[in-house]
């Protein structure tokens, strides 16, 4: 696993942020940012601790497919943290055998730290080597999508 980190000043309050970025009031915020990554992005579950959260979407197959994951931990407006342990093809859920293990227990953090009113939001994530590009490209888009909402 290769550790990533992203970071991005918002003009708007941590508990703004956090709302947006997860899609707490409105799931929709959370699926405007995050179809950078897939159009079709979104989520099933709760971002309770110890929840289990399916990040999913849809493939070029109209397949839906994603990440079998747990909210680690989740400190409202603050810190959440994400471990991904499985994934979803085609409505099933693998949590084992090779394909998995190169992902198993991945972390994808949210670090939410204000002053003065503007939020910086620290991304660290787990990828694997065949994703890294992908991350690096794709995240500071995502996270300017963030920005943008929540500056509106």
């Amino acid at each position: 696993m290769k550790k990533l980190q992203f970071k991005i000043s918002i003009s708007a309050p941590a508990n703004k942020v956090y709302d947006i970025m997860l899609g707490i009031s409105k799931k929709s915020t959370y699926e405007q940012w995050t179809a950078l990554f897939n159009p079709t992005s979104t989520y099933e579950g709760s971002w309770s601790k110890g929840n289990k959260m399916l990040f999913i979407g849809t493939d070029e197959k109209g397949e839906k497919g994603g990440m079998v994951s747990e909210i680690f931990d989740n400190m409202p407006n603050r810190f959440v943290s994400i471990r991904h342990y499985g994934l979803l093809k085609d409505h099933v859920e693998i949590t084992k055998g090779p394909e998995v293990e190169k992902w198993a227990n991945g972390f994808e953090n949210y670090t939410f730290e204000e002053n003065n009113g503007t939020t910086t939001v620290i991304v660290d994530l787990d990828t694997t080597e065949d994703f890294l590009d992908y991350m690096n490209q794709a995240y500071p888009k995502a996270l300017d999508k963030l920005k943008e909402i929540c500056e509106k």
